[in-house]
């Protein structure tokens, strides 16, 4: 019983990346949700027992899959302006990952202090990993940089969501120059 309700569970948040990516929060509903996964509406209230509680499931484990994807692609690099680079490029490569597209879609909604604070604390992490790097290049104040350059990332991913004119390699080869040419002033 308890590995039919964990599968069931995992059904109903694989629909809910998908319902996410595809049309953002407006698609997200417990009508939809028992579409794409079988089940009676009624049952989905049985896993969660609101949308909120869905997205707040979501970030629990996706945000920190991301935060590790990108400490372990700057984590092959030897010195800190390439750990920075790899900061960058490493986000805007999961752009096209369903799962980024569903935390996209899920950070424009309004949410639940609860979801949020999760959002807050999860890139609070990845801003964390950049200032270290920033660190290494002594410079003068690197938590202040750290989030200037999460929000070139941001602007980066924002550009490629909104199916910008110009080609995702063009719009990272800027960000990664911004990033990079920021960091040494």
């Amino acid at each position: 019983m308890a590995e039919h309700r964990s599968m069931q569970r995992a059904a109903l948040l694989e629909a809910a990346r998908s319902l996410l990516s595809e049309g953002g929060t407006e698609a997200l509903t417990f009508p939809a949700l028992a579409r794409r996964t079988g089940l009676a509406r009624s049952s989905v209230y049985e896993y969660f027992r609101s949308r909120a509680a869905v997205v707040e499931e979501l970030c629990e484990i996706d945000l920190p899959v991301w935060s590790s994807e990108v400490a372990a692609a700057m984590a092959k690099e030897t010195n800190a302006e390439a750990r920075i680079e790899a900061y960058v490029r490493r986000q805007l490569t999961l752009v096209g990952d369903q799962r980024h597209r569903a935390v996209v879609a899920i950070s424009a909604s309004e949410l639940d202090a609860g979801a949020r604070e999760k959002i807050r604390t999860a890139h609070g992490g990845l801003i964390d990993m950049v200032v270290e790097a920033l660190r290494a290049l002594d410079h003068d104040h690197p938590r202040l940089t750290a989030v200037l350059l999460q929000g070139v990332v941001d602007a980066a991913v924002r550009r490629i969501e909104l199916g910008a004119p110009e080609h995702l390699t063009r719009i990272a080869e800027a960000a990664v120059g911004m990033a990079l040419r920021g960091v040494r002033a």
